[in-house]
């Protein structure tokens, strides 16, 4: 277990753990802060030993955003070109790895996409959302314009853009934005078990190519879809993942299915 620019990473079997932890920020995010963080979750995609991610927060916040000292500086003399600072921040959306976001507490703009850009969330009870972007004077930053409406529907995503409203878990939950409400005490061994079930029972190649999908075939028409799938089933027949998971069903076994690298 280790802490470099604000971010704690630990391993418990197959499954790692990034913690946002910088209590004198409330977890705020610096650039070190984020370049870390995305190297962490590519560095769990390429470890054949990992098969799911938690990330959470340290404390009694999520991340609520950009550091506001950043900000000012940004405000002070804004840079003259763009970063791509934005593949870090969504790093969880182009690893293979699954990725299961904890969120105990605050979570606001920077740290809002950081949820929005996991695969599944878990939310501690109580705990505080906002986009916050339009109170900041900002835009809708790191993709959160496409990632958000297809989480809640164009709709509820518009109003949480423009509106930079702040709402809780429970609505998220009703939103559709989190897939899991659970007392604050139990949001760690929730998220965590569910991890280690995707880890335990799902082949690590299925989840990488299923995420592939989710971003691909949800923009072409569905007989498009469909063909793009089916070229893929094909080809998975003939991978040793389908006579592991065949065999371990049979033999009423767990799976031993091979990393996806």
């Amino acid at each position: 277990m280790s802490t470099v620019d604000g971010v704690r990473y630990e391993t418990d079997g197959a499954v790692a753990t990034c913690t946002f932890d910088k209590p004198d920020r409330s977890n705020a995010m610096d650039v070190p802060m984020q370049a870390r963080y995305g190297a962490l979750l590519r560095q769990a995609d390429a470890d054949p030993e990992i098969r799911a991610v938690v990330v959470t927060g340290a404390g009694r916040a999520f991340c609520p955003g950009a550091d506001l000292g950043l900000l000012d500086t940004i405000a002070a003399g804004p840079p003259v070109e763009g970063g791509e600072n934005f593949r870090d921040v969504l790093a969880a959306a182009s690893v293979g790895v699954p990725v299961v976001a904890a969120i105990n507490g605050g979570c606001a703009g920077l740290g809002f996409v950081i949820a929005c850009s996991a695969d599944v969330r878990f939310a501690a009870a109580g705990a505080k959302f906002t986009t916050a972007f339009a109170r900041r004077g900002l835009i809708a930053e790191y993709g959160i314009a496409k990632l958000l409406p297809e989480l809640v529907g164009q709709g509820r995503a518009r109003d949480l853009l423009l509106s930079g409203r702040t709402f809780t878990a429970e609505q998220a939950l009703d939103y559709g934005l989190v897939q899991e409400v659970v007392p604050a005490g139990e949001l760690a061994s929730s998220a965590h078990g569910y991890a280690s079930e995707l880890a335990t029972h799902s082949a690590p190649r299925s989840m990488a190519v299923m995420k592939q999908q989710f971003a691909r075939e949800a923009l072409l028409p569905l007989p498009e879809a469909a063909r793009s799938a089916t070229e893929l089933m094909i080809e998975s027949f003939g991978r040793p993942e389908l006579a592991e998971g065949l065999a371990s069903w049979n033999e009423r076994r767990p799976p031993r299915f091979p990393p996806h690298r």
